[in-house]
């Protein structure tokens, strides 16, 4: 879902700006994610446990850091293609495997790091060959990709932090809560930050609603699984599982954008591959 997203919020590009298309996502994603809540609450009676100073300040945070990861994303998209875009990005893995260790207490097992190097690697080597070598890697896509990297990986581990921070063995249900309450506030800061910046947006947003639309659907149901999943299990390790997604961008690159893997993207994805199974068969 999460990559299908990536490619409208591309789409979206074409016709809207960064800031715009950021936008989008959470405007036309908060009825779904407030459905979502309310389906998830209606199986449960609607006993909602009460809300904590941990869990508005660290969903807060979260969510002012997935803005801004968003936004340096969606403009890499304006500078290089598809693959790449999203290649930059993948340097959450070690930052968030690194953060959560140092920041976050996540006690990550030796075969876990091995996990986590080795799908690097593979981020590496598809990366190296779009770029002709180490010295393309340092560019002005890099600055924008290691950003983004970085709030993401900080989103990932506060968005564990505040789910987690109700003490109860609900994971849906404390998700679900997470994400309606950062993706009102995304709407709310977004929103507010086109109509101080680029008014003239919102016409724009509004006339492309078909795929607007399928941005928000889709940008909820994968953060609903993000969510839930950070819930259950250290960030680092829902991250490395998640390169899973990677994968599908490069087919999403090759089979609808038409950029043809070269035989190191291959080599790179089999140690994602690798990489992922390591972890299956760890845990």
């Amino acid at each position: 879902m999460q990559s299908v997203r990536t490619a409208g919020q591309k789409y979206l590009t074409g016709q809207i700006t960064p800031l715009a298309a950021t936008m989008v996502r959470y405007l036309y994603g908060l009825p779904f994610a407030l459905a979502y809540l309310g389906m998830v609450a209606m199986s449960r009676d609607f006993a909602l446990p009460p809300l904590n100073p941990i869990f508005l300040g660290c969903a807060f945070l979260a969510g002012i850091l997935q803005i801004i990861a968003t936004v340096l994303l969606v403009h890499l998209f304006t500078m290089r293609n598809f693959a790449v875009g999203s290649t930059y990005a993948r340097t959450e893995v070690m930052l968030t495997a690194i953060l959560g260790f140092v920041f976050f207490g996540e006690a990550i097992t030796p075969l876990g790091w091995a996990a986590v190097i080795v799908c690097v690697a593979g981020v590496l080597l598809i990366n190296l060959s779009r770029t002709g070598g180490p010295a393309g890697m340092w560019n002005r896509s890099a600055t924008f990709g290691l950003g983004a990297g970085l709030a993401f990986s900080l989103t990932s581990l506060l968005i564990r932090k505040a789910s987690r921070s109700f003490g109860i063995d609900d994971s849906m249900l404390t998700a679900a809560m997470t994400l309606a309450y950062m993706v009102v506030w995304q709407t709310v800061i977004t929103v507010a930050w086109i109509a101080i910046q680029e008014r003239d947006q919102f016409a724009r947003a509004l006339a492309l609603w078909r795929p607007s639309t399928f941005v928000g659907i889709t940008s909820v149901i994968g953060s609903a699984g993000w969510f839930t999943a950070f819930t259950l299990e250290f960030a680092s390790y829902v991250k490395t599982l998640g390169q899973i997604e990677f994968l599908i961008t490069l087919f999403i690159g090759w089979f609808y954008f038409r950029e043809r893997p070269t035989r190191l993207e291959f080599a790179g994805m089999v140690l994602i591959v690798a990489a992922v199974v390591a972890l299956l068969a760890g845990h």
